[in-house]
């Protein structure tokens, strides 16, 4: 599947991320984002852009040992210099095809794979709400630009719904759970 555009908007109503996919084919799939799921999902997307990105890089290997800060900002910068020039002006295309129906596929969980290509597949499931109805999944892979520009996209979202607060802390936490980790004397403040 090749994904044409992205579209992602807060929905207050429903306390919701609405993410919707375009696909070249004229297709259109719609996913349901909750705080609880993007408490998860940020980290883990933050973490495979910044490896994404490390491993792109002319001095990969020596960007390899260096600590949290500097790797974060060379995230920054390199999401910084994709904005500049990425195309969020045009429209978002509805498409008359819904392959997984009318309704919005609720995630309750999401899987995430790298690829050997440098792509990143991710898995959306949602487990039935009710019994006798199936679950519902889809699947997409993203390359480094698209990986951006949903990250870009999504930090919109969760600007406008107010749930940045306890992202960023769990960011923070995760990054220096992954500097203590990795070998890194922790480092204390008095």
């Amino acid at each position: 599947m090749n994904i044409h555009q992205l579209s992602v908007t807060y929905h207050a109503e429903q306390d919701r991320i609405l993410l919707r996919v375009n696909t070249t084919a004229g297709q259109e799939m719609r996913l349901w984002f909750t705080r609880r799921l993007m408490l998860g999902l940020w980290p883990m997307l933050s973490r495979a852009l910044t490896e994404h990105l490390l491993r792109s890089e002319t001095a990969a290997s020596s960007l390899e040992q260096a600590d949290a800060d500097l790797r974060q900002m060379l995230t920054e910068f390199r999401m910084d210099e994709f904005v500049q020039h990425a195309d969020f002006d045009t429209p978002y295309q509805d498409q008359p095809a819904l392959p997984l129906g009318e309704e919005p596929l609720l995630v309750t969980d999401v899987e995430a794979q790298p690829l050997e290509n440098g792509q990143l597949r991710l898995n959306f499931n949602e487990q039935p709400a009710r019994a006798g109805r199936p679950p519902r999944s889809f699947q997409m892979e993203m390359e480094s630009r698209l990986m951006q520009g949903l990250m870009h996209l999504l930090n919109q979202a969760v600007a406008q719904s107010r749930w940045r607060e306890p992202l960023e802390a769990q960011a923070r936490d995760d990054r220096a759970g992954t500097d203590e980790a990795e070998g890194q004397r922790p480092r204390y403040l008095n």
